[in-house]
């Protein structure tokens, strides 16, 4: 307990010297805070820094090696998660760990109560959760399902799951990343209500933004070591990048740019579904040399349809594809390839690059059959490694050599091997599908220096991203997809965050066709 501002602080939540090894890998070396009542500390640190391990070993679910939990002044049994529950700690994770097929109160009251019991109480349930909802602004529909939820309802549900359970400390794992700015900022709203009731709150997340407006205190992981503390009226968004990564981080200048002749339009354009996401519906969309058009929307609204379509993976089921006026009938990934598509795709892990295979075959997997890799059928092999030595020199790559397997690759490294596989020859177009996902600050501001590049030189960029600060930043024009349609477009600083969001929401939106060329 110490004495701060003339009130009493207590600590709800200590972790002494924790440290976790995985093999010679060291996920988090004697890694010391603690949490006060009341509080929000947010936790950052680029991917492998040890933030995902910290909170396993807070929850039970891994051993530390060396170390100790404790939460309210008593020690957590190691390796033991209800231990972690009973003592009021309370999680909400990135992905949510809910059952479509029941409703809202069955998923809150899930676990409460022992299977011999003899029965469910269900109007004291449904009593316990309006009043939750009501003192937190938390509106949910007991009897929905979780299917037939929006996204901002389930994670909704999610906190009060914990709030059922009488959590003290709630922590929360990257909690904005599928919201809409509207239903971020009702979720910002309902925090200051629990902290003013005393509840502390650990809060992941990778938005520096988010982090200075919601926190109190801020802890910087870089290789499983506490690289920094701040207050966080004491610091700002440069520190914090720099804590994160060892260095000053430098993000491009967009400067406005003229937009170019039209590349690609899309006409009355309709598909299926792709990926479990919505299909388009009845799609006009241009993009012009020297733009970026930004695509904002919640995920599963279009998005991964639209992508597969630019890629040649998809074919419109109505309306037309134009590229430079001529109307393409036959549309396949060999055609988006011969008009010089570059392709960054969502998923660098699953379609992006094959783990098994090495960074030469990788690099050249899109043009191993012309003639620049290719003599009377056979494979040249000196001009594939040329290449990608090309790449890895141009594009700074951390990799032993051109033949070592692309699995054994960081994630920013395999997402530097697909930029220069997507930039060369500089394509007339090129596909940005969640380029950013899963980087760090240093990853990330170099992936948006070489699209502002790519712009400059003359290419029509769409950027198809869920993260609306990225979308702002970088786009010339943006559009809203939600259900499969597409808003009009604006341009940059055209629209506030706000009306950004109600688009997201499906605000906005007409029974027509949305003009967005």
């Amino acid at each position: 307990m110490t004495v701060e501002g003339g009130g009493k602080v207590e600590t709800v939540l200590r972790l002494s010297n924790i440290t976790k090894r995985f093999g010679p890998l060291t996920a988090n070396d004697a890694v010391t805070f603690e949490l006060q009542r009341g509080e929000v500390v947010a936790l950052l640190g680029e991917n492998g820094a040890g933030k995902t391990t910290l909170m396993n070993i807070l929850f039970g679910h891994y051993v530390a090696d060396e170390g100790t939990v404790e939460a309210f002044g008593k020690r957590l049994p190691p390796g033991e998660p209800r231990a972690a529950l009973t003592a009021g700690i309370g999680m909400v994770h990135q992905h949510f760990t809910l059952a479509d097929q029941m409703t809202v109160l069955d998923n809150i009251a899930l676990g409460t109560q022992s299977l011999f019991a003899p029965r469910f109480d269900r109007r004291k349930a449904l009593s316990r959760i309006d009043d939750l909802s009501r003192d937190f602004g938390l509106q949910v529909r007991p009897n929905a399902l979780i299917s037939d939820l929006s996204v901002g309802e389930r994670q909704r549900v999610e906190i009060l799951k914990a709030l059922y359970r009488d959590a003290r400390v709630l922590i929360l794992d990257e909690p904005t990343a599928v919201l809409t700015p509207l239903e971020t900022d009702a979720l910002f709203a309902t925090l200051k209500k629990l902290v003013a009731t005393g509840l502390s709150i650990i809060f992941i997340s990778h938005k520096l933004n988010e982090v200075m407006a919601v926190s109190d205190r801020v802890l910087v992981l870089r290789s499983g070591r506490i690289s920094g503390e701040r207050r966080t009226v004491d610091t700002d968004r440069a520190e914090l990048a720099a804590l994160m990564v060892g260095e000053t981080i430098e993000e491009p200048e967009v400067v406005p740019h003229s937009a170019g002749a039209e590349v690609i339009e899309l006409a009355g354009v309709s598909t299926a579904g792709r990926a479990g996401g919505a299909p388009l519906d009845n799609i006009d969309l241009s993009l012009h040399e020297g733009e970026i058009t930004g695509l904002a929307g919640v995920s599963g609204n279009g998005q991964a349809a639209l992508a597969a379509l630019i890629a040649g993976t998809m074919r419109p089921e109505t309306g037309s594809i134009r590229i430079f006026g001529e109307t393409i009938h036959d549309w396949t990934a060999r055609a988006a390839l011969a008009h010089r598509i570059g392709r960054i795709p969502e998923d660098r892990h699953a379609i992006g690059m094959i783990g098994d295979m090495s960074v030469t075959e990788n690099v050249i997997s899109e043009a191993y059959r012309s003639r620049r890799f290719s003599r009377m059928g056979f494979l040249d092999w000196k001009a594939a490694e040329d290449f990608a030595n090309t790449i890895i020199r141009d594009y700074d790559v951390k990799c032993p050599s051109p033949n070592a397997r692309v699995r054994l690759l960081s994630g920013g490294n395999m997402q530097k091997l697909i930029l220069g596989r997507a930039f060369d020859g500089e394509p007339r177009v090129i596909l940005a599908n969640q380029p950013t996902r899963g980087l760090d600050v240093g990853a990330v501001a170099y992936v948006h220096a070489k699209l502002v590049e790519a712009r400059d030189r003359g290419a029509a960029i769409l950027l198809i991203s869920e993260d609306l600060d990225e979308v702002l930043a970088l786009s010339d024009r943006v559009v809203v997809i939600s259900k499969g349609r597409l808003s009009p477009p604006s341009k940059r600083g055209e629209l506030s965050v706000r009306e950004i969001g109600e688009r997201m929401a499906g605000h906005g939106f007409s029974d027509g066709v949305h003009d967005a060329a």
